[in-house]
């Protein structure tokens, strides 16, 4: 098997400003684009790496990045609706309370400390089971149990100080 690397690293030099704009015109988010870009350069030379066949052009590389922001709307998309209906559960007069309760939750999910963040967004928002979690998070499903609950002990702790701070 050829070495592709140099082409890989050629193929970046030529196509990351392309790449980069392709992303930022649709998502119009520098840090998401930016995001989504190293996302893209990562899967391409993981394919490389992994032996799959792909021509190592700027379409191919295009194609890819499409791919990496339909996943980035479909995360959005399913956090967006499982907050929704977090707030919805809770009878609510006016809708804009709905919103602003879904942005509060967010921000408080943002405090949190990176392992928590982590546990509680792979298990409730995108739905995961606790033993698929704990595969994503490469930790034994005991230890995944007992992070879900400090996880959402310190959860509901920071929401009831932003509930105080209003």
């Amino acid at each position: 098997m050829p070495n592709r690397g140099p082409e890989l690293l050629a193929l970046y030099d030529h196509a990351l400003p392309e790449v980069y704009g392709y992303l930022l015109r649709r998502c119009s988010d520098s840090p998401t684009a930016e995001d989504l870009t190293a996302e893209t350069f990562l899967a391409a030379a993981a394919m490389v790496r992994n032996g799959k066949e792909a021509d190592l052009n700027v379409p191919w590389l295009i194609g890819v990045a499409r791919h990496k922001l339909v996943d980035h709307w479909r995360r959005q998309e399913r956090q967006q609706r499982n907050l929704v209906l977090i707030s919805t559960d809770t009878e609510v007069d006016d809708p804009w309370d709905a919103t602003l309760d879904a942005m509060r939750a967010q921000e408080v999910l943002a405090e949190l400390g990176p392992h928590h963040q982590s546990a509680l967004t792979l298990r409730y928002l995108d739905g995961l089971s606790v033993p698929d979690t704990a595969a994503a998070l490469n930790r034994t499903v005991h230890a995944t149990e007992a992070l879900l609950v400090r996880a959402k002990r310190a959860y509901r702790n920071a929401y009831e100080r932003s509930e105080g701070d209003e």
